[in-house]
């Protein structure tokens, strides 16, 4: 089985108005191998996440239209986006100035001027709560096993065979057993967003998952929520 290492990217919002700034950070993200997508201002970032949540958020406090510490506190109030973490960068070095981004519901919280590699390494630690998987972290669901360094899964005592979409999408589940997925969101997180499939494709590629897991007489731990799509468990 060999990955797709490309739609297997974790994918990082930077939100940043200095462009000299950006496309340092935008550089070293990508070499340490995110997917960015970047904003100058407030206004633009709440337009991307709704669009297309990441999977993590690098947001400045000091922001054209609306504030980072607005934007925030936005996010972080809605349901279906407040569990994205966010690193909030600031000049601010006072304790007041931190103790209110974290307050206000950031994850992290880094001053300008910051060292290039604490800031990933801050950003994969973040990650590997939200996306395990794309930080090597084994996941595991009852007695479903999937290791991404050897690109494996087991259940029980069986090797299971599963093509490279197959085993996305089986990782996408065992990372959030219990949440629904809709098509159009497996979609994006398997495939990518720059790539075109009808949304049929996916339950296809589910059936395919299923038959794989079930091979050796197991029950089918996904269930299919009509009109909403599918889930682990």
């Amino acid at each position: 089985m060999r990955s797709d290492k490309r739609t297997m990217q974790p994918r990082v919002l930077l939100v940043e108005d200095e462009p000299a700034q950006r496309e340092a950070v935008s550089y070293n993200l990508e070499s340490e191998g995110f997917a960015v997508i970047t904003a100058d201002n407030g206004e633009d970032a709440l337009m991307l996440v709704d669009e297309d949540a990441p999977d993590i958020i690098i947001l400045d406090w000091m922001l054209p239209k609306l504030s980072g510490i607005e934007v925030c506190r936005q996010l972080k109030m809605r349901p279906e986006t407040r569990s994205i973490p966010i690193i909030m960068l600031s000049a601010r070095a006072e304790e007041v100035d931190r103790v209110r981004g974290l307050e206000t519901g950031a994850d992290d919280y880094v001053v300008k001027p910051y060292s290039m590699v604490e800031l990933i390494a801050r950003a994969k630690a973040q990650l590997r709560r939200v996306r395990p998987s794309t930080a090597g972290v084994g996941l595991e669901y009852d007695d479903l096993r999937l290791d991404p360094e050897s690109h494996r899964v087991h259940r029980g005592n069986h090797v299971l065979k599963l093509g490279p979409t197959e085993f996305r999408l089986l990782a996408t589940f065992l990372e959030k057993p219990g949440k629904v997925w809709s098509r159009e969101q497996l979609l994006d997180r398997v495939w990518g967003r720059d790539i075109y499939v009808d949304t049929r494709t996916v339950d296809v590629h589910v059936g395919r998952l299923r038959k794989s897991i079930c091979a050796f007489g197991h029950d089918d731990p996904i269930r299919t929520v009509r009109g909403s799509g599918y889930a682990l468990g």
